[in-house]
């Protein structure tokens, strides 16, 4: 793999729990306006709360102010490009465990040959919105979360950092979650990084495919305007934290559903009992304990469903997928839901509202019935990069999600 350290554009050490922000993608309008202090990145990255009312995120107003904050962050001294190119190290922390990722710019090349392998689709439209916010910032203002095989000699790396150098920035995030950030400023120890990596034979995509494939489409744009292109320029390079396989943690992704397709209770259940063990729990949160193991929740109960054997396929990198089987098993065979990422019958619940969440939407008489999913894992995503398949719709939900404002990668 080929990376590079980069000059990043950061806040000062006093201010970063100030500009520091949740990333755009997990946030309303509204709901970043109420979050956002003077000083936080949500100005730049949704500047469409700065107007009252709040503008639409795709106006040509909105894209301006966008270019005017990052300009007036700089000029007030918010946020500050450091004199020499680097690598950084952030640490996540949240319920007690924490991960290690490696601050880098990574390579359009890369991405563009497969060599940073992707699990899920992108759309288009999103990310064609994404470019514009690259192409007229001549930056990436947030990280793309990748993840690679552990090397030994990098952890160790990374340890020897971490454990003799203070850091840069510590502070907790209003959610709760710990954010710790050091800046690597050994030209030797850099040099080595670069190394190691090369040795590397692929990264992978864990959260933020549509920033990702963006910024690699800016870097090929600006690559096709230079007629004196040598393959150096920083447009060749976006920003990315990539966190050792090791490390990661994926959560549940649930499912609600609007309707049972004009079935009452028992007709459902007499339906799902031929593919699935169904067992009723009662009033308590039922959390699926094992692969191909649901939880359901209907009609004021918790069920136990357990896929029947023979109605799934193990040797299969998607089969196995539980987002694969329910999909077939109940949205497809039973209540016939249609393109799950255009329907309006079903919705998709991070597990990090809770289980309890899916409950609330059905008792409330939005939902019908939610499904809690057991979460897949880091060696089930990369099994299915590696071969070149492309999971289901809102499979991998990943926590702590990246702070963005952190560190700014700029292409030129």
């Amino acid at each position: 793999m080929k990376i590079k350290p980069f000059a990043g554009v950061r806040p000062p050490t006093e201010l970063v729990s100030e500009v520091a922000s949740r990333p755009y993608d997990v946030l309303n309008s509204t709901e970043a306006k109420d979050e956002a202090g003077e000083k936080s990145l949500l100005h730049i990255i949704k500047p469409e709360i700065d107007f009252d009312p709040i503008a639409g995120e795709h106006e040509q107003k909105t894209y301006d102010k966008a270019v005017e904050n990052f300009k007036l962050w700089q000029q007030r001294g918010w946020l500050k490009q450091d004199a020499k190119e680097m690598y950084y190290i952030y640490a996540q922390t949240m319920d007690g465990r924490t991960q290690y990722g490696l601050v880098a710019a990574a390579n359009v090349d890369d991405y563009m040959t497969g060599k940073i392998k992707k699990h899920e689709l992108t759309r288009k439209d999103k990310e064609d919105d994404r470019m514009i916010h690259v192409r007229i910032q001549d930056a990436n203002l947030e990280p793309v979360f990748f993840a690679y095989p552990d090397v030994a000699e990098m952890n160790k790396i990374v340890e020897n950092i971490v454990n003799n150098n203070a850091p840069e920035y510590d502070f907790v995030a209003p959610d709760g979650f710990g954010h710790k950030f050091w800046v690597i400023d050994d030209d030797a120890t850099n040099a080595r990084i670069t190394e190691i990596f090369k040795t590397i034979p692929a990264m992978y995509v864990a959260d933020g495919h549509h920033r990702t494939a963006a910024a690699a489409r800016v870097g090929a744009e600006k690559r096709e305007q230079n007629p004196n292109h040598t393959g150096n320029e920083e447009y060749n390079y976006f920003l990315a934290v990539i966190f050792p396989e090791s490390q990661l943690h994926v959560i549940d992704y649930n499912r609600v559903v609007r309707d049972l397709n004009g079935l009452n209770t028992d007709e459902f259940l007499t339906k799902l009992s031929e593919s699935f063990d169904v067992t009723k729990m009662g009033s308590d949160i039922y959390k699926p304990n094992a692969l191909h193991n649901f939880g359901m929740y209907l009609d004021g109960a918790w069920y136990s469903l357990t896929a029947k054997p023979g109605t799934y396929n193990d040797n299969d990198p998607i089969g196995i997928l539980d987002v694969t089987i329910l999909s077939n098993l109940v949205f497809d065979k039973i209540l016939n839901l249609g393109d799950l990422r255009t329907s309006n019958r079903i919705d998709f619940v991070g597990g990090i509202r809770g289980l309890g969440e899916l409950q609330k939407r059905v008792d409330s008489g939005e939902m019908a019935a939610a499904f809690a999913l057991f979460p897949v894992t880091m060696r089930q995503i990369i099994n299915i990069a590696d071969t070149g398949n492309i999971m289901p719709p809102k499979t991998t939900w990943f926590e702590p999600k990246l702070r963005s404002g952190l560190v700014i990668h700029k292409l030129s």
